[in-house]
């Protein structure tokens, strides 16, 4: 599990109230890691772009958006951040809350850390937490 920690850093891991819409949630989710130079504008890009290609896929689950896009196209470093919203968000019909960014170098080694990280997400009680927004509870899970 340390391995998460190192992928969802304190400092990945944003709480707000609304944004306009999922468009916005993305790039605000993604900023962490671009300001880190671990992601680029292509790689945010890419994931928009997904959606508009092909609908709300990416939604996993209740409220759950596992936003990526094409391996290593525009990512620089494996990285995830996460986003959740405290008003639910329309991305393409369906309410989203939680946004977590997945940023592959390739399309393999993210595998266990998606794994250790969809774990928590779950764990109905952990789930639970994420989505009700509380930022030191949420970070407690993910250390």
């Amino acid at each position: 599990m340390n391995e998460l920690k190192q992928l969802l850093p304190e400092n990945h891991i944003k709480v707000v109230e609304s944004v306009n819409n999922w468009q916005e949630a993305v790039k605000l989710a993604s900023e962490p890691l671009e300001r880190e130079k671990l992601i680029t504008q292509t790689y945010v890009g890419n994931m928009i772009e997904s959606v508009d290609n092909h609908g709300p896929y990416m939604v996993l689950a209740d409220y759950f958006a596992l936003m990526h896009a094409q391996p290593g196209k525009g990512v620089k470093k494996q990285s995830m951040s996460l986003l959740i919203t405290k008003e639910a968000i329309d991305l393409e019909g369906k309410p989203v809350k939680i946004f977590l960014i997945l940023a592959a170098k390739d399309s393999q080694s993210h595998l266990k850390s998606l794994q250790e990280i969809m774990e928590v997400f779950m764990d109905e009680q952990k789930y639970q937490v994420i989505l009700s927004g509380d930022k030191s509870k949420i970070i407690k899970l993910f250390k």
